[in-house]
């Protein structure tokens, strides 16, 4: 993980396409703004995990009971690094 202290009004790069800014700084808070491409999806992590646990929701529901789902097929996390077989 990288790790930034930035100050109101600064901002960090992430690429030629996306840019953050620190718009307010408040005690336990920080209020930011992104500027990113449109088609690149930004969401809050509580919001993405929703997101996830519905995906595969419906991924269940589509299978109905012809075949199993495990962690092989659908990977909650898409930073995770597939497991060795054995």
């Amino acid at each position: 993980m990288l790790i930034f202290t930035r100050k109101e009004g600064q901002k960090i790069r992430i690429g030629d396409d996306i840019e953050i800014t620190i718009l307010d700084v408040k005690k336990g808070s920080v209020k930011i703004g992104i500027r990113a491409p449109r088609g690149l999806a930004i969401h809050r992590e509580e919001v993405y995990q929703k997101i996830l646990q519905e995906n595969l929701s419906a991924a269940r529901s589509v299978l109905n009971g012809q075949g199993t789902l495990d962690d092989t097929v659908i990977r909650l996390k898409a930073h995770e690094a597939p497991r060795k077989k054995e």
